[in-house]
């Protein structure tokens, strides 16, 4: 059976924010299944600022999106047809499915799959989110990059965001004072309303280093950095000696607005540990998924995601990470299950 797949192929590699004519939209049907092969139908897509580093031609943990590829992207599909014998017709998957609507599943060559319970206990969005990958990302980087303790002040950059969100609540479980910086007063207001955070700061405000110094009158023991540039600048000045930095993202440089080096010699004064990471270096991550969907069932921790809708609507989409159009996680539906 041959399904006509929509696919998005990266056409120019964008300048600062993406737009619609970075991409070509082509429809083909799809091929003929091999033998160890399956076809995904894809249900949802994870919108990551890694998207949009995967766009740009520079050095990075995996190589960049070539022009006239299909957009790399991670996602939830359902099988709709299988020669494969380790997927069924019917199973739940996830995995680097693509800015498309059918993607293809081939065993014998390496990549990232996951089989996925048939019901899973939380919503297929939350499975991307607060128990996929940024959490996930969330749970690791205050687990073993920079370990948090009870007592100690945690800030926590763009808190109202996927992984943000779901650290400063792992922080507060752990026993952490958590500051939260993330833009707008409604944004502020739902991470100390809603998620439990002790203080949240607003970045845009004009005061923000004033109101960020008293938040931490005891300075700051961890920093789970996301952001960069000037937010994260002004974190380090507020640092302990011998604190620890969790650098999960930088999300100011990956559509242009910080500035092209950045004075990080604070980290050389107070001696500060900073390790970057990311979510794929733990390949058992069964544990960290099994706590967060516990949390989250139990409601220990609340998940949140924003749903936009339309494959052909990616582009755009994606540029709601960087815009702060979005709280918590952001995932693009792109068929119903």
């Amino acid at each position: 059976m041959s399904f006509t797949n929509r696919q998005l192929l990266l056409k120019t590699r964008p300048e600062g924010l993406v737009g619609l004519d970075n991409f070509d939209l082509r429809e083909t049907p799809t091929a003929e299944l091999a033998d160890g092969q399956a076809l995904v139908r894809v249900l949802y897509l994870s919108m990551d600022p890694t998207n949009r580093v995967w766009m740009s031609d520079v050095p990075q943990y995996m190589p960049p999106v070539a022009i006239g590829e299909v957009m790399r992207s991670l996602g939830i599909g359902r099988v709709v047809a299988s020669r494969s014998k380790h997927y069924a017709v019917g199973d739940l998957v996830q995995g680097l499915v693509g800015w498309q609507d059918y993607a293809l599943l081939d065993e014998n060559k390496t990549g990232y799959w996951v089989k996925l319970p048939p019901k899973p206990p939380v919503a297929l969005p939350t499975l991307l989110g607060a128990c996929g990958f940024s959490g996930i990302t969330a749970y690791y980087g205050l687990a073993e990059i920079a370990p948090v303790q009870a007592g100690e002040t945690l800030v926590v950059s763009a808190a109202a965001g996927s992984v943000g969100s779901i650290a400063g609540q792992i922080g507060k479980l752990r026993g952490a004072r958590v500051v939260g910086i993330a833009g707008g007063a409604e944004k502020c207001r739902h991470l100390v309303e809603d998620l439990g955070f002790d203080v949240a700061v607003d970045y845009k405000a004009d005061d923000f280093k004033q109101k960020l110094a008293e938040a931490t009158p005891d300075g700051v023991h961890v920093d789970f950095e996301n952001v960069g540039g000037a937010v994260m600048r002004a974190v380090l000045s507020r640092m302990v000696n011998g604190g620890r930095v969790a650098l999960c993202g930088l999300i100011a440089n990956y559509a242009g607005g910080a500035r092209a080096t950045d004075d990080y010699s604070v980290i050389i004064v107070k001696r500060l540990t900073v390790r970057g990471f990311l979510a794929f270096d733990y390949k058992d991550q069964a544990k960290a998924v099994q706590d967060l969907v516990g949390w989250v069932v139990s409601g220990k921790i609340k998940a949140g995601e924003t749903v936009a809708d339309g494959l052909e609507n990616a582009p755009l989409v994606l540029n709601r990470l960087f815009d702060g159009s979005h709280t918590g996680k952001l995932v693009l539906k792109v068929s119903d299950d």
